[in-house]
């Protein structure tokens, strides 16, 4: 199975050169992402983007803290374009989940990326809330888990299995850190992997033998220590 790879950045120029590469089939994008594009106008930003970005899923996300302002939002950056997926964190600050706000939406057709998902039973709750006729994502942070010592793939195994008969839910790697997640993804039959685009040029060079990455290496190495003048 193809695993989906999806730009996770906010940045225009970035997306205006990522959306010409037939390899990348989406982007993802959050608040903080936004933040450090510079937008200052949320909407104005993100139709910006969407006047580049017209045919591939992009995710925009809610902002809101309590579940009648999550809604508002969420059907007002649904309106922004067909190709956008709303956003929506799996709990707010207070750690309240976002059941009622999921069921609605999902159930008025609106295309969902559940977000900050971290464990087997908030994908267990958020799948129950899904309308299976459409098409939504559940992001799981692989990333984050993982710099807090803890292994993402016993989550991502049983969710996948939870969800591999709907074709309309599908599982997402977030919070990428190398290039080999990529593999790891690919491995467990994820449905989709979003990258910064650092990694997503890493994976151009999957395939070059350890005799290239060696000389690299030691090239590198030594090109450093005569630009540095170095002596003994």
């Amino acid at each position: 199975m193809k695993i989906k790879i999806f730009c996770d950045i906010a940045d225009y120029k970035t997306i205006k050169f990522f959306n010409k590469k037939s390899f990348v089939d989406g982007f993802t994008t959050n608040p903080s992402l936004m933040r450090l594009a510079g937008a200052k106008n949320y909407k104005k930003y993100s139709i910006k983007i969407l006047k580049i970005c017209r045919k591939k899923p992009i995710s925009f996300e809610v902002f809101a803290d309590n579940s009648k302002d999550m809604l508002k939002q969420a059907y007002e950056i649904n309106s922004w374009s067909k190709n956008v997926y709303v956003k929506i964190p799996v709990v707010n600050s207070k750690g309240i989940f976002s059941g009622s706000v999921i069921k609605e939406l999902s159930n008025k057709g609106i295309k969902l990326n559940i977000t900050a998902v971290y464990t087997f039973d908030q994908v267990k709750r958020v799948y129950k809330k899904l309308n299976k006729k459409t098409k939504s994502i559940i992001s799981i942070f692989a990333g984050r888990m993982a710099d807090k010592g803890k292994d993402p793939i016993p989550i991502f195994k049983k969710s996948i299995l939870l969800t591999k008969k709907n074709k309309n839910i599908e599982i997402l790697w977030a919070s990428t850190r190398e290039a080999y997640n990529y593999t790891q993804a690919k491995q467990i039959n994820c449905n989709i992997i979003t990258m910064p685009p650092k990694v997503l040029n890493q994976i151009n060079s999957f395939g070059k033998s350890f005799r290239s990455m060696t000389l690299d290496t030691v090239n590198g190495f030594l090109t450093d220590s005569k630009k540095s003048k170095f002596s003994l």
